[in-house]
């Protein structure tokens, strides 16, 4: 029949949607309505526009919900395992893509992709977690590994342990990265201090400290650029 109203139900919906995002670019969409697309792959049907709000007002924010732990996520109504993972996955993917950008070319000419990366790994952390950047003579990583994991506002973190694994991946440099779940990225003495013995130990060996990166929730701090190396 002639002159019925456009579907308005839930599939007229998302390819509404779909058809949004595809002519006029991520921007055009709320952070909501991002999860809310997300989200048709775990749910098939009916509206995912409530959940998605949900998500939100739970997390805070979209990198909140990306980054939320898995048996959070299960746990607001109607996510469910298929819901958590389709949004994990998310994140993993991310996490990969920056990963493999890092390493295609020198951690010199690629410090924004590499800052992105540490960003996607450890801005949402609850605890302190201290990673190493294994680099090899031509500045390319070779590993990036978790050293330690801590508590809110403690890593414990070992220069013997550090300088032997560097040993054993055959590394020239390496850059310290951790990240302060406090948010405000500067450096404590603590980390000053523990930044000096292992550049101490390293230097004994021949493996240059090229940097130390503090990761908080809104940005970083670069021990290079602040002079403490």
């Amino acid at each position: 029949m002639s002159g019925l109203p456009a579907d308005n139900g839930p599939s007229g919906h998302r390819q509404r949607l779909r058809e949004r995002f595809l002519e006029r670019g991520s921007t055009a969409l709320a952070d909501y309505e991002i999860l809310e697309m997300l989200l048709f792959a775990a749910k098939t049907r009916g509206d995912t526009k409530p959940l998605a709000k949900a998500l939100i007002r739970e997390f805070g924010s979209l990198g909140g919900v990306l980054n939320a732990p898995t048996e959070q996520l299960q746990k607001v109504p109607h996510m469910g395992t298929s819901g958590a993972a389709t949004v994990k996955v998310v994140t993993e993917a991310a996490q990969r893509l920056a990963r493999e950008e890092a390493h295609e070319r020198t951690v010199i000419s690629s410090w924004d992709k590499l800052l992105t990366y540490c960003h996607l790994q450890l801005s949402h952390e609850k605890v302190e977690n201290f990673h190493l950047l294994f680099l090899d003579r031509k500045n390319k990583l070779i590993a990036d590994e978790r050293q330690q994991r801590g508590t809110v506002d403690h890593t414990p973190v070992y220069p013997r342990e550090v300088v032997k694994r560097a040993l054993e991946l055959g590394a020239s440099a390496l850059i310290l990265v951790h990240n302060h779940p406090s948010g405000d990225p500067t450096p404590s003495q603590a980390d000053i201090e523990m930044t000096k013995q292992i550049r101490t130990a390293a230097g004994h060996l021949g493996i240059e400290i090229h940097d130390h990166i503090i990761i908080g929730r809104q940005g970083h701090s670069s021990f290079r650029s602040l002079g403490l190396l």
